[in-house]
């Protein structure tokens, strides 16, 4: 297999020709030297024939210095991670050091075909074999499949190999996959693509999971039930006390446990999946080992499984794989391999203590913001001790009733005070889930509690009939510069309430690019900075 793009130059080509020609003592005839005039075997109806990039943007920017200029223009439109935290609960933003980042940049790694000869990455074969054997640690599990691309991936993956297991043990009958209501959004769609029936159970009012609903479901399914799957701790913040109870119910009834291990970060090194009773997990390498998340970029969402599912792992055409392997998940046997090298400098840098106390700082960080907040703010779920696990949900829909506000305008008024928005409605609608993470120190997470803080004293205003109920600081935001400069201000509150409602943003202030949209009319229809859509009617 020989991959090319456009770096490749036709001396390239002539000496790949000359290569295969020399293994086949052959000749290479002088027709077949190339020519960028060789398009014969091109059909003329897929020859180009209109102009291409022709929107300003991509004929603007004719040096080195203007195109540095503009990537700056649309840095300045992100409020991200070199502005403050950003608290997705769930989505994990924690920092990704440019230590563990550097690797990646280095062509030893990110020049190695997918499919080299073994002989020539044996240093990649190395990490790989490491890797895989400390995530296998980790986990408490016996083997690992660096193969799944993403979590979503994983989540497929490691469902596929509990569905091998049972048809290997002529029980492909077992086609049931029982989803707690409190697992990860994507659980019951990769159950579905994998063949399985989902059954969703309840949970209780702490937001645990409704162990005798479940047993219920367990025993009334137990001559189809392949499996459970259980988010751990729950995507409502808490980890489950019963899940040791959970697990070995579903092991009584036939099936295997998969825990989606999107929440892993608040595991290592305090326990494990393989401890609690699982059978096969993902890892989020883009999120609890560092690789960075988000924008579309590539992620890893390796499976890790026990001695029962080991021989089912994923096979591939470049792997000596076991005869009972499930097919290749991924296009390549180490799916995205080069951003292996990120978690690989993280686990090898911080080591077992450094990564158990990563666990513990993201728990605590959690913890701390919950205690500072829980006065003003309902937190829905709780342990029984009354501590979350690495996120909370703060319950925002109490407000709708006494001051009209609703969680989207906490969410978006947050960018007045230069935060990114927790997790909107998910996975309570009208509430925000707020993962601090170990990254942040103390004055990070006061200075984002403190604007939570300051946002409750702004709706007290409208309760109390003092701020307009739909003219108000909550309603309009977020507030950009152009709107704030303008003569023309109409608002009940000041400039200074709008964009610098505390000392802190003074000294750093972020500026949205645009006030609020409407966000189902922008869901529907396309919206940019653009040209105006008039001038491609005109064209």
């Amino acid at each position: 297999m020989i991959s090319l793009d456009e770096t490749t130059t036709q001396q390239n080509i002539q000496d790949i020709l000359k290569v295969f020609a020399s293994v086949n003592k052959a000749e290479i005839k002088a027709s077949s030297a190339l020519s960028v005039t060789m398009l014969d075997n091109i059909p003329s109806a897929l020859t180009r024939t209109s102009s291409y990039l022709t929107h300003p943007v991509f004929n603007s920017h004719r040096s080195e210095t203007q195109m540095m200029r503009y990537l700056k223009y649309l840095e300045n439109k992100d409020l991200s991670l070199n502005t403050s935290m950003i608290s997705l609960g769930s989505c994990t933003m924690k920092l990704n050091a440019a230590t563990q980042l550097i690797p990646v940049s280095w062509p030893a790694f990110n020049s190695i075909h997918p499919l080299a000869p073994a002989d020539q990455w044996k240093g990649y074969q190395q990490i790989i074999r490491e890797l895989e054997q400390w995530l296998s640690n980790i986990t408490g599990f016996a083997a690992t499949s660096l193969q799944p691309n993403s979590g979503a991936q994983g989540e497929y993956a490691g469902l596929l190999t509990i569905r091998a297991y049972h048809a290997d043990r002529n029980e492909a009958h077992r086609n049931i996959i029982l989803i707690p209501i409190s697992a990860h959004g994507t659980n019951p769609a990769s159950a579905v693509m994998a063949g399985f029936k989902v059954v969703v159970t309840k949970c209780d009012e702490a937001g645990n999971i409704d162990v005798e609903d479940l047993k219920a479901h367990a025993e009334k399914h137990k001559d189809q039930l392949a499996g459970l799957m259980v988010t751990y701790p729950s995507t409502h913040g808490v980890f489950e006390e019963s899940i040791k109870e959970i697990c070995d119910l579903i092991h009584a009834n036939g099936g295997l446990v998969y825990m989606d291990g999107a929440n892993m970060n608040a595991q290592v090194g305090l326990t494990s999946p393989g401890n609690i009773g699982a059978d096969v997990c993902h890892l989020n390498l883009h999120k609890t080992f560092a690789i960075p998340h988000g924008g579309g970029g590539p992620g890893m969402g390796p499976i890790c499984v026990n001695d029962k599912l080991a021989p089912y792992l994923p096979g591939h055409v470049a792997l000596k794989n076991s005869t009972k392997a499930i097919h290749a998940v991924s296009a390549a046997p180490y799916g995205s391999a080069s951003i292996l090298l990120i978690s690989y400098a993280y686990i090898k840098m911080l080591g077992a203590q450094g990564m158990k106390r990563s666990t513990e700082i993201a728990i605590l960080n959690a913890n701390y913001m919950k205690a500072r907040l829980h006065k003003d703010f309902k937190i829905l779920y709780a342990g029984k001790n009354g501590t979350c696990a690495h996120e909370f949900i703060v319950d925002l829909r109490p407000f709708k009733q006494t001051a009209g506000i609703e969680a989207e305008d906490v969410a978006k008024r947050l960018m007045d005070y230069n935060f990114h928005a927790p997790t909107l409605s998910f996975p309570v609608a009208g509430t925000i889930m707020i993962e601090p993470t170990e990254s942040e120190d103390k004055a990070e997470l006061d200075r984002f509690c403190d604007a939570l803080l300051q946002i409750r004293k702004e709706i007290a205003q409208i309760e109390a009939g003092q701020s307009d109920k739909s003219d108000n600081p909550l309603k309009n935001a977020p507030h950009t510069q152009q709107e704030i400069a303008a003569s023309d201000w109409s608002h009940p509150y000041s400039r200074q309430e709008a964009v610098f409602p505390l000392d802190y943003v003074a000294h750093q202030k972020f500026w949205p690019s645009v006030n609020r949209v409407n966000n189902t009319y922008g869901d529907r229809n396309l919206v940019c900075t653009c040209e105006p859509v008039s001038s491609y009617a005109d064209a």
